[in-house]
């Protein structure tokens, strides 16, 4: 590393604590930065979702003012950041700007092509919650496939369900179903990992990443996605975002499942049409479903799924865990690193 202290700006919430960054930047770089921090109010208050807001154009899922985040930064070199907004109008103030560091998969709070333009390095942390939502995604699927989510309602609410003993109404071991994954990046990959050991048959459906050897070794099998969702007992979501994506589960597909299966998402609101769902989970296409994400966040009061009992519902938390914070801070803390030691980034954006 040279001598020279860098000036870094750090902005935080209440999940990704300003406190964590700090001491994992302190732990691998020493006295090379001199480090300021804010803490923003999220989630207890919420983000900014769409492209609203004049000036914000291209932005998404960020906290924050601009004003306010911009004299924050105001001549820092680096900054650090989970929420925050950084758009082209705000560079232009953030003159010495050269290293954003995006703790999270992707940089959708920074107007990239502004950065680029300026020649600024940004960064971000990918697969730093694929443990945290892989294992969410295992307990969603036993949630509903045995029947954990409608036992606890039921007992909540003073019902006893004795008759979910009985063999036509009583849940399925994993160790007899196909369980279907879509999408084999950080996430899905964790997630058959996972599944491994309930013995279940596995179909995985990524037309850009081939299996491992280890998973083929292992009985893995790449499908087709029209045979996945015909075979499937349960199917599990892990594809990112994209305009071939948006919406693939769609009536058509929902349709196309083996009747009486189950949907599991834990990954983004927008791969799922929710009129269809609703459908499908009324007219006993689908069994039930488990929702982490949804089209609209928080969702309205009066949804329609929210009154389904064939559901099992979580606000967005799969991704949240300590070791999540974890990862994250020490991969942007060693992005950190490398800009001040000239070394290459790892996760360049």
């Amino acid at each position: 590393m040279d001598t020279e202290t860098r000036d870094c700006a750090v902005i935080g919430d209440n999940f990704m604590r300003p406190e964590k960054f700090e001491t994992a930047i302190r732990a691998r770089c020493g006295d090379a930065v001199s480090l300021r921090s804010m803490t923003l109010p999220w989630p207890d208050e919420p983000m900014e979702h769409g492209y609203a807001k004049a000036g914000m154009d291209g932005l998404k899922e960020y906290q924050g003012d601009p004003d306010m985040i911009a004299a924050f930064v105001g001549t820092a070199e680096i900054l650090v950041t989970h929420l925050a907004p950084v758009s082209a109008r705000m560079l232009e103030r953030m003159t010495r700007l050269r290293l954003i560091a995006v703790s999270r998969g992707g940089p959708v709070n920074i107007d990239m092509r502004a950065a680029k333009s300026r020649q600024i390095r940004v960064v971000n942390t990918p697969g730093r919650n694929a443990s945290a939502v892989a294992e969410f995604t295992i307990g969603a699927i036993l949630a509903q496939t045995r029947l954990i989510g409608i036992g606890h309602d039921s007992l909540r609410a003073h019902d006893w369900r004795g008759d979910l003993y009985r063999a036509d109404l009583t849940g399925r071991e994993l160790s007899e179903l196909t369980v279907g994954v879509i999408g084999y990046g950080h996430i899905g990959a964790r997630v058959v990992r996972l599944l491994k050991p309930f013995g279940c048959r596995i179909l995985v459906y990524d037309p850009y990443v081939g299996l491992s050897d280890a998973d083929r070794a292992d009985g893995v099998e790449a499908a087709a996605l029209d045979a996945l969702l015909a075979e499937a007992d349960v199917v599990t979501l892990h594809p990112r975002v994209t305009e071939e994506t948006r919406g693939m589960m769609s009536a058509a597909r929902l349709g196309a499942m083996k009747r009486g299966a189950y949907l599991i998402n834990t990954a983004r609101g927008p791969l799922v049409d929710y009129d269809a769902l609703t459908a499908a989970l009324r007219s006993g296409q689908l069994g039930g479903a488990a929702l982490d994400t949804f089209g609209i966040e928080p969702v309205p009061a009066d949804w329609t799924l929210l009154d389904l009992p064939n559901v099992t519902l979580t606000p967005h938390i799969a991704g949240a865990s300590v070791k999540t914070v974890t990862v994250a801070a020490e991969a942007a803390a060693e992005e950190l690193r490398r800009f001040i030691a000239g070394e290459p980034a790892l996760n360049p954006c």
